[in-house]
């Protein structure tokens, strides 16, 4: 549907009969195929990458600041989220049911991954006292923008398929690598997130959402830039992480930009 208000508050069912039927199977499948190939390299040139799919010897320091991160990531998503179901809630209601249900489901996820971190001894005072880094600085303005400035959840509904995604290709492994290093039981929070994307199948559902929004070649490039622009960041935060953690330079920062530049 174009932005018309007067379009905004019509009969909600209507307005979802009211989209084009577009076919988005071959564009998940080139999606798909690039996330393949950006999961592979990432491992393959990214420092300290494979580290908590395959380290016998884990990093504790560099295991904390990551489910740190993962917390603020989170809590600063879920704001984005909110507007996404504002644009909804006027242009498709349906859809918008669909995904406050969805955003209900992911809302209090950080409170699993703070549960794991407190049986390695961190305090959600230390969590929420942390500054996040640049990159998810980066990353939060980018999904902002895309709302605020294009007016439309394309940019963070490609993100959200991007980590359900990556999610389902890689954390099983590093689950269970990290069960074997620290223990089950203090995994207990990234197990059920993980269970949780999976079993719900929680790709395929953001996916049939982001389809919701492709109408137009145009759109389908759109897609493929951001999923792009957003494996970019997701690079840019584990150079940073090991940079912060691991090598510790004088300009972390910098040092990731660098890196990253030529691995995306």
């Amino acid at each position: 549907m174009d932005d018309n208000p007067r379009d905004w508050f019509g009969e909600p069912r209507a307005a979802a009969r009211a989209r084009p039927a577009t076919t988005t199977s071959d564009l998940r499948s080139q999606v798909d195929e690039l996330l393949d190939a950006k999961i592979e390299k990432f491992y393959a040139e990214v420092p300290y990458a494979d580290h908590q799919r395959s380290g016998s010897d884990i990093n504790l320091e560099y295991y904390k600041r990551h489910n740190i991160e993962t917390i603020l990531r989170l809590r600063r998503k879920r704001t984005v989220d909110a507007l996404a179901i504002g644009y909804f809630t006027k242009r498709d209601p349906v859809r918008g049911a669909k995904w406050a249900h969805y955003v209900e489901d992911e809302m209090l996820h950080d409170e699993w991954f703070a549960g794991d971190l407190a049986k390695v001894g961190v305090t959600k005072e230390e969590i929420y006292s942390t500054e996040p880094f640049q990159s998810t600085k980066l990353l939060t303005g980018y999904l902002q923008y895309g709302m605020e400035f294009e007016g439309t959840p394309l940019a963070l509904l490609s993100s959200v398929y991007f980590v359900e995604y990556v999610t389902t290709k890689t954390q099983p492994s590093w689950v269970r690598n990290l069960e074997e290093s620290l223990g089950r039981e203090k995994l207990a929070g990234a197990r059920r997130h993980v269970g949780t994307d999976i079993e719900d199948e929680h790709a395929t559902f953001v996916w049939e959402v982001l389809a919701s929004l492709v109408n137009t070649p145009e759109d389908e490039r759109r897609v493929i830039e951001h999923v792009t622009v957003v494996a970019s960041l997701w690079v840019a935060y584990f150079i940073e992480l090991y940079r912060h953690v691991v090598a510790q330079p004088a300009d972390a920062l910098e040092a990731g930009r660098t890196l990253a530049a030529g691995v995306v």
